[in-house]
């Protein structure tokens, strides 16, 4: 496995491939990595004959007060755990190589009307850095295809549109989120949770499900669903930003009519902000 730092590095290296006639997926992460990025890797080994996993904490992507500056770091553990998942290189670039204007004047990328709900909403710009930086990555490597994992939906639809409606000819495979043992979607925000706190968090998961139960049972009046959900969790000692039912397309607001739904949760605990879904097909 090669590590590169260098944007011609890369695109030294992709050019040996391409030469050879193999395909390219991409893994994007900001490192940290967990089991659950991991899985993308694997994904990603499966459906391309070569895979790149980009390291980068996207400074974008973080608002005022945020955690950017305290995001963990671990590049060294990061390769060590790449190099026994079949990845072939990774890409792990300084702001300047990603940013060369600067950040704070560079050229944008934003999807409207998806970006401005939900997570956009309590986090603005968020999603407009998420779609520039994942652009940027996509020109860079030119993948085939590339990984990412359900765990944030809503970055998943953006991501989707912005390649729909850019014509970017890259595929994107998606991988369903992967939980510890007791429910709690992996994060590597989970690091934060002091201990009474991390044994609270996977009541996120299960206010999900009490709420898919509910639908399933028939109920139909999302807002009371809704209500019932922040309710539950403020009760566990949690701030959430939002809990709510959408339709799984677009994440428009639900009609009674609609079948394919998604639930979706964010909520705060020692300082962490956790997110949460869960996709819900009605009969």
């Amino acid at each position: 496995m090669e590590l590169v730092h260098a944007l011609a590095d890369l695109r030294a290296a992709l050019a040996g491939w391409r030469g050879a006639g193999a395909s390219v997926a991409l893994v994007p992460t900001m490192g940290n990595l967990h089991e659950g990025h991991l899985r993308l890797v694997d994904r990603a080994s499966e459906a391309g004959d070569r895979v790149v996993v980009s390291v980068f904490v996207n400074p974008t992507q973080f608002g005022p007060g945020e955690d950017f500056a305290r995001y963990p770091r671990t590049l060294e553990a990061d390769c060590a755990a790449l190099r026994e998942r079949a990845a072939d290189l990774v890409f792990a670039p300084t702001v300047e190589e990603v940013y060369p204007e600067g950040s704070e004047e560079a050229t944008h990328v934003e999807v409207p009307g998806l970006s401005d709900d939900l997570c956009g909403a309590f986090r603005p710009g968020h999603f407009r850095g998420v779609a520039t930086v994942v652009t940027k990555f996509f020109n860079m490597v030119q993948p085939d295809l590339a990984v990412f994992g359900t765990k944030d939906y809503q970055q998943l639809l953006v991501i989707r549109r912005l390649v729909r409606d850019l014509r970017l000819a890259v595929s994107i495979e998606a991988v369903e989120t992967v939980r510890e043992a007791d429910g709690l979607a992996m994060s590597s925000r989970n690091a934060y949770l002091s201990p009474e706190d991390r044994a609270r968090a996977p009541l996120i998961h299960s206010t999900l499900h009490a709420t898919a139960e509910r639908l399933r049972a028939g109920e139909r009046d999302f807002a009371a669903l809704q209500s019932a959900g922040l309710q539950r969790l403020r009760a566990a000692g949690m701030e959430p930003d939002y809990l709510a039912v959408r339709r799984a397309s677009d994440l428009g607001e639900p009609t009674a009519t609609d079948r394919d739904l998604v639930i979706l949760a964010a909520a705060r605990l020692s300082g962490a902000r956790l997110i949460d879904n869960l996709p819900v097909r009605l009969p």
